[in-house]
């Protein structure tokens, strides 16, 4: 009976220490040290939250760049790849139905996780003459956005060059309007 009441104690003990004080202690930390990165790197917009720069949105009008498409739906609850292999005729359908829409490179295909807020650079830049034209703007000045708004490659040598489509359309919004 001893050796159960202190299992149970034990059990009791590192319930509370892994289940409650360990993550809020992490927590804490996180929001002293990284407070915009531990609430989610939340983007506002003219005093309004728009979203997150991790998560992707959808963007459907032609006046803001369109981002990889989501097998979750952009849904951050329902974080997904597609599971579709190369040979799946639902898969090839997509991607033709995408490339006949004037799309190329990773706007073809949907992330790993479906919520990827990147693109590459060559992405963006198909897609100015679109927006350019949607918007009433030059060429020169979207492709002038674009450019600013490229990220480079995490400490220099990991992952690739990207853009960030909610970061360019807000920048996007910011032109129209100065």
């Amino acid at each position: 009976m001893k050796l159960i009441r202190q299992s149970l104690m034990i059990f009791v003990v590192l319930t509370v220490m892994v289940c409650g004080v360990y993550p809020m202690a992490v927590m804490g930390i996180s929001k002293i040290l990284f407070p915009y990165q531990a609430q989610g790197e939340m983007i506002s917009y003219k005093g309004n939250l728009v979203g997150s720069e991790l998560i992707a949105q959808e963007f459907t009008s032609d006046k803001y760049f369109w981002g990889r498409p989501s097998a979750a739906g952009y849904n951050a609850s329902a974080s997904s790849g597609s599971n579709y292999s190369l040979t799946n005729t639902d898969f090839q359908k997509a991607v033709k139905e995408r490339k006949d829409k004037g799309l190329d490179f990773d706007l073809l295909t949907t992330s790993g996780s479906g919520l990827d807020p990147h693109m590459s650079p060559q992405a963006a830049f198909l897609q100015v003459k679109r927006v350019a034209m949607a918007r009433g703007l030059s060429e020169e000045v979207v492709t002038s956005l674009v450019t600013k708004n490229i990220e480079q490659r995490q400490l220099g040598f990991l992952g690739e060059e990207r853009v960030n489509v909610l970061k360019l359309n807000l920048a996007l919004e910011n032109a129209v309007h100065e």
